[in-house]
């Protein structure tokens, strides 16, 4: 606190000692001063002294410097006014806009209309916008404003003026950030309005790096949904989920969900592979997605009446190129991805190499009790004319099956086995209760 008190008393010494010297200075030139100024007009004469000459110069000089500056000053009079008003009218703009960000926040849209629409009449207003004010971002943003607000209103016609207004591309040059942000704007609106063609369009106008954005690709995203276009839905899922724009959960289930559906809508075997090739290697191993594709698989294969044996054939091999990636889980499937297994399974057993067959053999020797595993067993045996180890397993499967396809199956596969051994009773008997299964 000294150090400043010192300092104020330093200048004010300076200042008194400065005036002092000026005062001895004025005095020496005004107490004792001879000079005399002489002034010719013939034929007259005026002489003055010096001291009065130059105090008369100084005079005149002051009030002549005095009068150019009031007539300066009267001059800018019009361009300060100018100026004010420029003001005034941009702190009403901001002040507008401000207020139509507040109540759209607020959620009272009729407000923040009325607000931005104001902000834009103070706009139009201004002719020469203040220094260092970005007329055209705040142009863009009140305009933008009013458009969301007219969405929110159902106003769909004023919201499509707005929104024309406010992507110009004389605006889009001077506030490249903002209309970018239009144009997702727009592409939203226009998914509510499931206007495919517009949102598509609109995804177009957005840069390159804009467009990679997280918000662009969820924008995507719902378009290609809304398109039905499985196939771009899921690479743009990838690369949303590559971002982390998901949980770890919710970024599974949708890939799973899109997967599911791209695999489901294959209308031939080729189609099939095809989407099956384009899936990621972790995907590939989703138990869901494998018995799906060997479902699809299995549904093409029984649909067209002139299906070759060679289509079959290579059809049940590519079923099992599916399922093997997933077999090390088949022990921790659920009973519904157990059932599922074994009816895609199923078709193909008729053609099931030795490597197959073991398999399958060690699944039921390590989960003995699991009927789903002994009907598989036994459906096997029967193909290879292994009668008694068929029956054995298919008897015991018959009792803990609850589906009732495979006990239906189950049952006819009996009685096939007891016509091939001469018991018609128990084929018959065994008929008889395939047909009353449900």
């Amino acid at each position: 606190m000294r150090r400043p008190q010192q300092q104020g008393a330093m200048r004010g010494v300076i200042w008194l000692l400065a005036m002092a010297a000026m005062a001895m200075a004025l005095a020496l030139l005004m107490g004792d001063n001879h000079a005399i100024v002489s002034l010719f007009w013939p034929p007259y004469r005026l002489d003055a002294s010096f001291n009065l000459v130059l105090a008369v110069l100084l005079l005149s000089f002051v009030v002549f410097y005095v009068g150019l500056r009031g007539i300066a000053r009267l001059r800018e009079l019009p361009g300060r006014a100018r100026e004010w008003r420029s003001r005034q009218l941009t702190r009403s703009a901001i002040s507008a806009l401000m207020d139509a960000l507040s109540f759209q926040l607020a959620g009272r849209f009729v407000r923040a209309h009325a607000s931005a629409k104001q902000a834009l009449q103070h706009m139009d207003d201004l002719q020469e916008p203040s220094a260092g004010i970005r007329i055209e971002q705040m142009r863009l943003l009140a305009n933008l404003l009013a458009a969301e607000s007219a969405q929110a209103l159902q106003n769909r016609t004023s919201r499509d003026d707005y929104l024309g207004a406010a992507l110009q591309p004389a605006l889009a040059k001077s506030a490249a950030d903002a209309h970018e942000g239009a144009l997702l704007r727009a592409v939203r609106w226009a998914v509510e309005d499931r206007n495919i063609a517009v949102a598509r369009a609109r995804l177009a106008e957005l840069p390159h790096g804009a467009g990679r954005r997280i918000q662009a690709l969820r924008l995507r995203l719902r378009v290609a949904q809304l398109d039905s276009a499985v196939t771009e839905a899921l690479e743009v899922a990838r690369l949303l989920n590559k971002h982390r724009a998901f949980s770890p959960e919710a970024g599974r289930s949708l890939l799973r969900g899109l997967a599911l559906d791209a695999l489901r809508q294959a209308h031939d075997l080729a189609q099939l592979q095809a989407v099956w090739g384009k899936l990621a290697p972790s995907e590939k191993t989703m138990p869901e997605l494998a018995l799906a594709a060997a479902e699809q698989a299995n549904a093409l294969m029984a649909r067209p009446p002139d299906v070759t044996e060679e289509d079959r054939l290579a059809s049940g091999r590519q079923v099992l190129a599916w399922l093997e990636p997933i077999w090390p889980q088949v022990g921790s499937l659920d009973a519904a991805e157990q059932r599922r297994l074994v009816l895609v399974i199923e078709p193909a057993l008729a053609d099931l190499d030795s490597t197959w067959l073991s398999r399958i053999e060690r699944l039921q020797q390590e989960q003995p009790g699991n009927p789903c595993w002994q009907y598989l067993v036994g459906q096997a045996c029967m193909h290879r004319r292994l009668w008694g180890k068929a029956a054995m397993q298919l008897g015991q499967a018959r009792h803990g099956l609850k589906d009732p396809i495979l006990r239906r199956r189950t049952w006819c596969a009996l009685a096939r086995l007891a016509e091939q051994r001469g018991d018609a009773e128990a084929a018959l008997a065994a008929w008889q209760t395939a047909a009353q299964v449900e």
